[in-house]
């Protein structure tokens, strides 16, 4: 890495011709990717990114550039070459401060594992699966690790490194009969090194994975209806990740593509909706020390008893919108310039019970997985698959149904919203936006919406 001394040289050069501020971002990461098919290794690989990337802001307006050519004379010329976009008088930085200490979280590294483990490891799982049932013709095992060093340094004093370090285990089984084939899906992910592989019981959910499968097997084609919906803990929160969180992030709101644009103070939901934004829940998939700018992460608190309460803000949008940053400036890589980006995001949980929400639900169904869909962050329209779903009848859960999606609006669905449980879980996902892609964590405990849009297949002639 370049040293401190260099880096404020090279922010000053960047403040020479006007711009207001200036950001070097400097990242070095490595990654390791193993697949398991039916008991076979059928893929392996590995990769290292290793560059960097200068942003120069004047006003509101940025430039942003990069090069995977990590010394002084290139940073130079890559600063030399942006700062023609801008002309004003010479401003000043800040000296370059000291770093604070980053969450040293991983015990079990890329480095400290070796392929032969992960082989061991991942057959067992799929041969779970594979064994399971004749039916299954797919199982799937794989490891997905990486881990990415960041030094951030900008005008305003900030030099700031941090070490994150992102594992996750997909196992899923295809389940095929009568020309109908199906499958069951767990990918949890963790901010940890390969001991993840131990934290969890990755043999139960490998079973789960192949009993899910074989469930849907038989199960019916939904008929097209408006119910209410369960949506069961964990995963269940991507709805309101993707029709509600991303039209809460500046990203959108500064720029007044968002639904939730100038509401702050203004009810937006239901008295049981109370959602936060936490960048430094332990060991979530979605978690960072400090930011991509360099700001210590923290709890937003976006929605108290449906009040709007907060947006999710970077440096860039806050200074479009006169709101500190919130610690969520996010990229992908040296690549992107930072946005506002989601954390760990979820609907906080109630006083209910899921056994006494099911009870109170004469016909309505049970969303126990949901899989992926579509949002539209302008307008929060949103649809969502549903992986594994069960009817509700005389509140009680019966018989498993397929093919439903769920289809709605953001700003609706939050009104709608009439119990929360309190069992909060999480699941993990990869979202992409303007920065890229980058792991987050969304999350609920099991809640009713009391009228939703459900899509489906059965009944028809």
């Amino acid at each position: 890495m370049i040293e401190k001394k260099q880096l404020q040289l090279l922010i000053d050069e960047g403040l020479s011709t006007g711009a207001d501020f200036v950001e070097i971002f400097l990242e070095d990461s490595k990654s390791q990717q193993m697949l398991v098919t039916n008991g076979d290794v059928s893929q392996m690989g590995s990769g290292n990114i290793h560059g960097v990337g200068v942003r120069l802001i004047q006003g509101v307006d940025e430039v942003y550039g990069f090069t995977n050519k990590v010394d002084v004379e290139n940073i130079f010329a890559l600063i030399k070459n942006l700062r023609l976009s801008f002309k004003g008088e010479v401003k000043s930085s800040v000296p370059l401060g000291e770093k604070r200490q980053y969450l040293k979280h991983a015990t079990r590294s890329i480095e400290d594992v070796s392929n032969d483990e992960r082989v061991k490891r991942l057959i067992e799982l799929s041969n779970i699966m594979k064994n399971h049932d004749s039916r299954i013709v797919q199982a799937i095992a794989q490891s997905l690790e990486k881990r990415q060093s960041v030094l951030i340094a900008n005008s305003k004093g900030v030099y700031q490194d941090d070490v994150r370090t992102y594992t996750r285990i997909v196992v899923q089984a295809v389940a095929s009969e009568n020309g109908v084939m199906q499958y069951g899906y767990e990918a949890p992910g963790r901010y940890a090194g390969f001991e993840l592989i131990d934290m969890l019981d990755f043999k139960a959910l490998a079973k789960e994975a192949a009993t899910t499968a074989i469930t849907l097997l038989g199960a019916d084609e939904i008929e097209p209806q408006v119910m209410p919906v369960i949506l069961n803990n964990g995963f269940g929160g991507v709805i309101f990740h993707e029709a509600c969180g991303h039209s809460l992030e500046a990203t959108s709101v500064s720029k007044g593509l968002s639904p939730f644009a100038g509401k702050l103070g203004e009810k937006i939901g239901s008295d049981v909706v109370t959602a936060y934004d936490d960048g430094d829940v332990e060991g979530a998939w979605g978690r960072l020390s400090f930011d991509d700018e360099g700001k210590k992460t923290q709890k937003n608190l976006l929605i108290e008893n449906g009040v709007l309460k907060g947006y999710l803000v970077d440096y860039r949008r806050g200074m479009m919108m006169g709101l500190p940053s919130t610690g969520s400036g996010r990229r992908q890589s040296y690549k992107f310039s930072p946005t506002s980006r989601m954390n760990t995001t979820y609907i906080a949980p109630g006083k209910d019970k899921l056994a006494d929400i099911i009870k109170d639900t004469n016909h309505g169904l049970f969303a126990k997985k949901l899989g992926g869909g579509q949002v539209s962050p302008a307008t929060g329209e949103f649809n969502f698959a549903v992986l594994e779903g069960y009817m509700i009848e005389n509140g009680e859960i019966t018989k498993p149904v397929r093919g439903a999606m769920l289809i709605g609006h953001g700003k609706d669905i939050l009104f709608k919203i009439d119990r929360v449980a309190d069992q909060l879980a999480f699941g993990q996902g990869m979202c992409g936006s303007l920065s890229g892609s980058i792991p987050v964590d969304v999350g609920q405990p099991p809640l009713r919406v009391t009228s939703m849009t459900v899509g489906g297949s059965g009944g028809a002639k």
